[in-house]
């Protein structure tokens, strides 16, 4: 039976890590972790804020994933959006998702990722 999604992984063109390691630990707040020794020798590198793990993997014949994307939940997400924006990144917001606030990013590489916080319920 599934119990929980154990990581996402988003695939990275060879030699980006620094710009991975800007993007998803100094600008999102993630934290790097260790990949096993037999997977670091291939490049790329891992995140990890609370529960929530990103894979990154370098893939040769790269293509930016527009438009599949992990769905990160968040809170406050007005103040998140503004510290991506205070740290360079682009924020795009979207009110069409009934019951959440959200808004997209890229990663450096063209990677789409989803922030989205639930709206309480009124009533």
């Amino acid at each position: 039976m599934l119990a929980a999604v154990d990581h996402v992984q988003l695939a990275a063109p060879p030699g980006s890590e620094p710009q991975l390691r800007t993007y998803y630990a100094d600008i999102l707040g993630m934290t790097e972790i260790p990949k096993p020794p037999a997977l670091a020798a291939r490049g790329g590198c891992w995140f990890q804020y609370g529960p929530v793990q990103l894979h990154l993997g370098i893939e040769e014949d790269f293509r930016p994933a527009r438009k599949a994307h992990p769905g990160l939940r968040v809170t406050s997400i007005e103040a998140y959006a503004r510290r991506l924006e205070e740290r360079g990144a682009k924020v795009v917001r979207d009110d069409t998702l009934p019951g959440h606030r959200r808004f997209y990013s890229e990663d450096p590489v063209g990677n789409r990722l989803e922030f989205l916080e639930p709206v309480p319920a009124s009533g």
